[in-house]
């Protein structure tokens, strides 16, 4: 069990530090994405680990592979978009 918490904490961190890697003008902050990545890997090895039992490690990671993918699209913005900035109007 132990082996799986750290293979799916460094699966999580190894898809953040791909994310930075690939896409870095459409993620937010670096200190935001990382910690998302490991929480993603964790939650994906603990739901499927609860789902199907602690007999698949493979299978283990693997959901935690998916679930760090996936809480990781939740954070790209689309390109070519500028933030749009507003300012106070005069009442």
């Amino acid at each position: 069990m132990i082996v799986e918490t750290v293979g799916a904490l460094a699966i999580g961190l190894a898809v953040a530090w791909l994310a930075l890697r690939w896409l870095p003008h459409r993620l937010p902050d670096p200190r935001l994405v990382g910690p998302t990545g490991a929480a993603g890997g964790l939650l994906g090895a603990f739901v499927t680990h609860t789902a199907l039992g602690g007999a698949q490690p493979l299978v283990i990671l693997g959901g935690a592979l998916v679930m760090a993918v996936a809480l990781l699209s939740l954070l790209v913005r689309p390109a070519g978009r500028r933030p749009v900035r507003r300012t106070a109007r005069p009442a």
